[in-house]
């Protein structure tokens, strides 16, 4: 049996050209290996995954123990398998990409296999609110074409779309009731950045629900089966136990049960009560100070509307105070322009006076 043995592994090593050479001799280099491979098996092809199946056993003898020689099988082996693969990719039809100089490239048939995901699925995207809306009123999205006519055939949304942005219209016509002095120009300007606000607004708002709606946990199903298992049993028994407002603390434990602590910062706010019995002098101070606060005429202090008034009323000083500068530089600007004839009247004036109490040179000499 050995000796058969000895001979089939000679023999393998004969085919795959891989015969050891005597001891001290060197190693004779690798015999290339042709283009056609011979199978008692026809192996099944999957082009569209680029997958070969061999269904042929390999060979026991170069495939038993470990070291070079089992390395040596399986690379002929995979070697074999990959030139019929190859072989197959040679004979679907082919051709140049991006001209005659082009790689030749070969179109890959639909693949017959389905292979599992590497990971999970991506979890649908929730509906925005206008979804939800058009589905609560039942509104269907109609598609219309992208072009109208507008005296040439213009886009309906965009740049220089039909009917042109209202904004850069150089001719507005004044509604009916409005105040004739208003700008029209600068009340579609404020419109347009109103509507851009609100959609922006609502843009981030339902990137907000999305993220949300991604981050958060779902909770683990408990739909009863025919048959449940040990982990969904305790599942729901966990889920039940801490269903009540003491969050399970009270709740009888089953025997050999672990204890578990309550989680902390998913359940809700815990309402606290005071004890019936206990300390009467505290009792009495609170009621007392309820009846004070009921009879008080001052109302309760507002922190936060205390401050904004404040605030506002600091704003309107700023404003008045702004408002009379403008009004003192105003008034300055006129007492300049009036300058020169205020000055003229007082030159009048002392011209006026001057006969009644002498000439100048007169006035001059009595000071002398």
């Amino acid at each position: 049996m050995a000796a058969a043995v000895r001979v089939e592994e000679l023999l393998a090593a004969a085919a795959a050209g891989e015969r050891e050479a005597p001891p001290g001799e060197p190693q004779p280099p690798p015999q290339p290996r042709g283009v056609s491979v011979e199978k008692e098996l026809e192996l099944e092809f999957d082009l569209g995954n680029l997958l070969a199946l061999d269904p042929n056993p390999p060979p026991a003898a170069g495939l038993r123990g470990a070291g070079p020689r089992r390395e040596a099988g399986l690379r002929a082996l995979a070697r074999d398998n990959v030139q019929l693969l190859v072989a197959q990719l040679w004979a679907l039809p082919a051709e140049r990409a991006g001209g005659a100089a082009g790689p030749l490239v070969a179109r890959l048939p639909e693949p017959s296999c389905r292979l599992p995901r590497e990971k999970p699925p991506p979890r649908p995207r929730p509906p925005t609110r206008w979804e939800q809306f058009a589905r609560l009123k039942g509104i269907r999205r109609r598609k219309r074409s992208s072009l109208v006519w507008d005296e040439q055939w213009r886009r309906r949304w965009g740049y220089r779309r039909a009917g042109g942005d209202p904004a850069r219209s150089w001719l507005v016509e004044v509604p009916a009731g409005a105040d004739p002095e208003e700008d029209q120009f600068a009340k579609k300007r404020q419109e347009k950045r109103e509507r851009v606000a609100r959609n922006e607004f609502n843009r981030l708002r339902n990137l907000a629900c999305a993220h949300r709606a991604a981050t958060t946990i779902p909770a683990p199903p408990l739909h009863p089966t025919g048959h449940q298992s040990r982990e969904e049993l305790g599942l729901a028994a966990r889920v039940a136990r801490v269903s009540t407002a003491s969050l399970g603390r009270f709740q009888p434990r089953l025997p050999k049960e672990p204890v578990e602590l309550p989680p902390r910062g998913r359940g809700g706010k815990k309402r606290r009560f005071q004890p019936v019995l206990g300390d009467l002098a505290a009792e009495r101070g609170r009621q007392l100070e309820l009846l004070r606060t009921m009879n008080s005429k001052k109302p309760a202090l507002d922190i936060t509307r205390a401050v904004n008034k404040q605030l506002r009323e600091e704003d309107a000083e700023a404003a008045s105070a702004k408002g009379k500068k403008r009004g003192q530089r105003g008034k300055r600007g006129r007492r300049q322009q009036q300058r020169p004839g205020r000055g003229g009247k007082k030159s009048g004036a002392r011209r006026q006076q001057r006969p009644a109490g002498g000439s100048a040179g007169g006035g001059k000499r009595k000071k002398a």
